[in-house]
């Protein structure tokens, strides 16, 4: 009886945990507003016992997946008896309803976390900033329980059997890529939640901005490793080979990217030097609301991708006007309080502060850039105006610019000086570095293919022009100490973490420049003893076949790969497979990876004779693509752990916490 009370136990939890999140919304910020400390102090009960109670739905909703309780709508409409635990456990958010669920988990952690290690805010501070979580929380949980219950029933016409997962679905990048995904749309929740507080408390100083930037930095991250995940998956899953396609929904995931990098800067300023007040706040908004319009735009049912889930226009009108109200409200709270906003730092045209303010207006048009390019199809189709379909070669003219731009300013940031910085001295330490990366650029394409290639060679100099004048930064900060391992050891872990940010973006650079203009491509008609080449390896079909899997049948073909004359060679088996319950077929690639290239094969259709057709492709340092963004997510993490952040803020007197913390940052 009580397992078949599960999903009535998990729709309860949902109310209780609507109920306690607006609790959290509205008591603490009514305490804080009249200075109240017994309602400011239900804030952290309520945001644990709402997290508690959203744990307690999603197990539910798991348990109803690994139960085959077909029942529950969405488990019918997801999962299938035959699919193996683990799909079952991972299709809870691989559809709609489960996702918006793991949203608001994610969003309840994310709000236990801060109320659990931020205990050295002000209480009203802090009581402002879980307040206006909860009211986040209350949102997309009235979203859940009005539009998306996860709990529906198919009483009493029950189904013997699911309807199955979406093949392109049934694969390891599902489980572990939207969590990671929702981590950092949520956890930006945070950080606007911090700059609504100081909006309310009218405290805009450095303060604030110290105690969001490690939620920050952590958000970033998290989202850094989604997006490279999800540009992983549909490498090796779709069968193109293909690592970005600037899909609708994939710039949905790099807008608010875009926006938190450029947010990550200027808390750094704000922080340090007490300027880009109004911008911090500002993006704190911005980076926010483009994870919120993410949302919307992969649940409204507007686009039609593989990674949208939602196609019921209800639910889209509920976010957009969920979104609005944030925007509105927000925008309209700033203006209100904007005139406190006051800017007493001065900078020279030449100085870190006005290269990060460069990088910045630069990270914002690559954001509104993306933002028209997603956008503007949709408005003329809403508006009956035509249907048009931006792709690539929009992109790309006015992506590829403007990060060449960034890269420029990049490398001057870390070397110049707060405030002012004198042009002989930056130019005596870049004019090497400058030469340096224009002479290896220009000559590797040159040693690689026997050309010159215009693509790579700028590719290649952006991404040089980064690492080279950060390797001669550190080199300076070496030998200002009596011993250059004396001089490293008092080097902060956040100057290490940019350091290693800052290089996996020239990583990702690199990799990007040499697979798109050398990766190599054939498509070829083969048989059992045929044989054919690509890029000096010759691939013979040695052997065709078949396979059952759980919940699928595949043929297989056998490809024995040598390279060259060498004696030596490996095989490779991909798969053409056909879901038993769906009948959809899917193609699974096979993939021999390595440090400077992926050989990449991938079935067609069966052409007869016993021949079928095979992609073949070599893709040179395609890997560091996803390299570039792991080394981005690990320097984001360790300017967390920097001992500034582990140390507690002096809760009485902020404004002598924050002065301490920029002496230390000068230093």
């Amino acid at each position: 009886m009580l397992i078949e009370m599960i999903p009535e136990i998990g729709h309860f939890a949902l109310i209780i945990a609507l109920l306690m999140a607006a609790v959290q919304a509205c008591v603490p910020l009514a305490g804080a507003a009249t200075r109240r400390p017994l309602w400011m102090a239900y804030a952290r009960p309520m945001a644990a016992g709402q997290f508690a109670f959203l744990i307690v739905a999603y197990a539910c909703l798991t348990a109803s997946y690994l139960l085959d309780d077909f029942s529950v709508a969405t488990v019918a409409n997801n999962s299938n008896s035959m699919l193996p635990w683990y799909y079952k456990f991972s299709a809870v958010w691989g559809n709609h309803e489960g996702s918006v669920l793991l949203w608001s988990l994610i969003l309840g952690a994310w709000t236990y976390a801060v109320s659990r290690f931020s205990r050295e805010l002000p209480r009203d501070m802090l009581a402002r900033v879980l307040g206006v979580m909860g009211l986040i929380s209350t949102g997309f949980l009235v979203f859940v329980l009005a539009t998306s219950n996860p709990f529906a029933r198919l009483l009493p016409d029950v189904p013997s059997d699911g309807a199955d997962l979406n093949p392109l679905l049934q694969d390891v990048g599902l489980i572990i890529h939207p969590p990671m995904l929702y981590m950092g749309y949520v956890g930006f929740s945070v950080v606007f939640a911090f700059a609504i507080a100081a909006l309310l408390g009218g405290r805009l100083d450095a303060a604030w901005t110290r105690w969001a930037r490690p939620w920050t930095n952590v958000a970033w991250a998290f989202l850094t490793v989604g997006i490279a995940l999800g540009s992983w998956w549909a490498y090796y899953e779709l069968g193109w080979g293909g690592w970005w396609f600037w899909d609708p929904v994939e710039n949905a995931s790099l807008l608010p990217w875009l926006a938190g990098t450029a947010l990550i800067h200027s808390l750094a300023v704000t922080e340090k030097r007490g300027a880009f007040k109004s911008w911090t706040v500002l993006l704190a908004i911005s980076t926010f609301s483009l994870s919120l319009m993410g949302t919307f735009l992969v649940r409204s049912g507007v686009l039609t991708s593989v990674h949208a889930f939602a196609n019921d226009p209800s639910r889209g009108l509920f976010i957009l006007v969920l979104l609005g109200i944030t925007v509105g409200a927000s925008l309209l709270l700033f203006a209100l309080r904007a005139p406190r906003v006051s800017q007493r730092t001065g900078f020279a045209w030449l100085s870190r502060d006005a290269l990060l303010l460069i990088n910045n207006i630069l990270l914002v048009v690559m954001t509104v850039t993306v933002l028209l390019g997603t956008l503007y199809p949709l408005l003329l189709d809403a508006f009956g105006l035509g249907k048009i379909s931006v792709g690539p070669p929009y992109f790309n003219a006015l992506f590829v610019p403007l990060t060449v731009l960034l890269c420029i300013f990049m490398g001057l940031g870390p070397l110049a000086q707060w405030k002012r910085t004198h042009a002989r001295t930056l130019w005596r330490r870049t004019w090497l570095a400058g030469g340096m990366a224009l002479v290896i650029a220009g000559a590797i394409p040159l040693l690689y293919d026997g050309e010159w290639n215009l693509r790579v060679s700028l590719g290649l100099a952006a991404a040089l022009w980064i690492v080279l004048p950060m390797l001669r930064g550190l080199l300076d900060r070496m030998r200002q100490g009596t011993s250059r391992l004396a001089a490293l050891r008092k080097l902060s872990l956040a100057y290490w973490g940019m350091l290693l940010a800052h290089l996996g973006v020239a990583v990702t650079i690199i990799g990007v420049s040499v697979v798109a203009n050398y990766a190599v491509e054939r498509n070829v008609r083969m048989g059992v003893g045929d044989t054919a080449s690509l890029a000096g390896y010759t691939f013979t079909l040695t052997e065709l076949g078949e396979r059952r899997g759980p919940n699928f049948v595949a043929e297989t073909a056998r490809l024995e790969v040598q390279r060259g004359d060498d004696d030596r060679h490996f095989v490779m088996t991909p798969e053409k497979r056909l879901y038993l319950a769906t009948g959809m077929p899917m193609t699974d690639v096979a993939l021999r990876p390595g440090p400077l290239r992926d050989l990449y094969v991938a079935m067609g259709e069966e052409l007869g004779d016993g021949s079928w057709a095979l992609r073949l492709q070599y893709k040179p340092l395609v890997r560091w693509l996803w390299l570039g963004a792991l080394l981005m997510a690990i320097g984001g993490l360790l300017a967390v752990i920097d001992r500034r952040y582990r140390r507690a803020v002096t809760a009485r007197d902020p404004e002598r916490a924050a002065l301490k913390n920029a002496q230390e940052a000068s230093a």
